[in-house]
């Protein structure tokens, strides 16, 4: 394995396991009271903040192009879609079933690469998508949430498609080019104006109640938002939206096991199956190439015996 896909496996890791420390910091701000558009407007103007200071601590450009900016201003539609969709999903139909389904945007995101770009995915990865959707439904899907709304299906749906949408343009448009902390700050940028315009339209902005929920507004910003997604776009740009997606099934990993370190929560044998299944997922993604190749060995030499 080269260097550069050695660094896209680390960063894909890296971004589903910060990703995953979402509930660490929501969940304390949702037993404040506040809730998901307030938490959201918050998260993404705290990290267009956080981030914007590193960028001028380092002497960065935030120079763009005027070309550049429609692009940006439909990437951060992707990606306030697939958050506002997800938690409608939450709030009609429960946490588990809701993302089960939002993690669904991996088969999306190979059927876009399909039918967008030809680029076709091997059966190994269509393997481990199987098995990663498969893990996370044992762990996600609990008790009585198998409640079904038809349309809280559909919007959540919509959120793994817009999540899809949003890895693939970053795959595949001009601004894969872009440096990662610059294309990550215009998306949280117009993601936060996108929730700012929102908020004030519907009323529905509440004030941090104490200096803790600022706290974990920081956190929530820097952690599972700046982290993972600078560390998101160079997975991408190194092994492909695909495969980054899939490395994605550690996001509920993360959260199962902050919920049952941090919160208290039951960690069942039916939750240690799912991440059995995920994990497998993991390996079969990272030796997809060698897999393939002695799969292929193999077939080769069984053939001319029954030919």
């Amino acid at each position: 394995m080269n260097a550069d896909k050695l660094k896209g496996f680390f960063y894909g890791l890296l971004t589903s396991v910060t990703f995953g420390l979402i509930p660490l910091f929501t969940l304390p701000l949702m037993q404040r009271g506040l809730e998901s558009d307030s938490i959201l407007f918050y998260r993404f103007v705290a990290a267009t903040v956080a981030l914007g200071t590193m960028m001028a601590a380092k002497g960065e450009s935030f120079r763009i192009t005027w070309r550049d900016v429609p692009l940006l201003v439909v990437m951060a539609l992707f990606y306030t879609g697939s958050s506002m969709f997800l938690l409608y999903g939450y709030e009609v139909m429960g946490a588990g079933v809701a993302t089960t389904l939002h993690f669904t945007y991996p088969i999306f995101t190979t059927l876009l690469m399909l039918a967008l770009f030809g680029e076709r995915t091997s059966w190994v990865t269509w393997l481990a998508i199987v098995l990663a959707v498969g893990g996370v439904a044992r762990l996600s899907l609990q008790g009585d949430g198998l409640r079904l709304d038809p349309w809280g299906v559909a919007v959540v749906l919509l959120s793994a498609v817009g999540y899809a949408s949003y890895i693939v343009s970053v795959n595949k448009s001009r601004l894969r080019d872009m440096h990662s902390r610059k294309l990550a700050f215009y998306v949280f940028l117009f993601t936060a104006l996108t929730f700012t315009v929102k908020d004030v339209a519907q009323g529905s902005l509440q004030p941090l109640p104490d200096w803790e929920s600022v706290g974990l507004v920081v956190l929530l910003a820097v952690m599972p938002t700046v982290i993972s997604n600078i560390t998101l776009l160079l997975a991408v740009r190194h092994i492909g939206g695909t495969l980054t997606s899939v490395l994605g099934a550690l996001e509920p990993v993360t959260a199962v096991v902050i919920g049952a370190v941090a919160f208290g929560e039951a960690f069942t044998a039916t939750e240690a199956v799912g991440i059995a299944l995920i994990l497998v997922a993991v390996v079969l993604v990272i030796l997809t190439r060698r897999i393939k190749e002695g799969v292929d060995t193999v077939m080769k030499r069984i053939r001319p015996r029954h030919a």
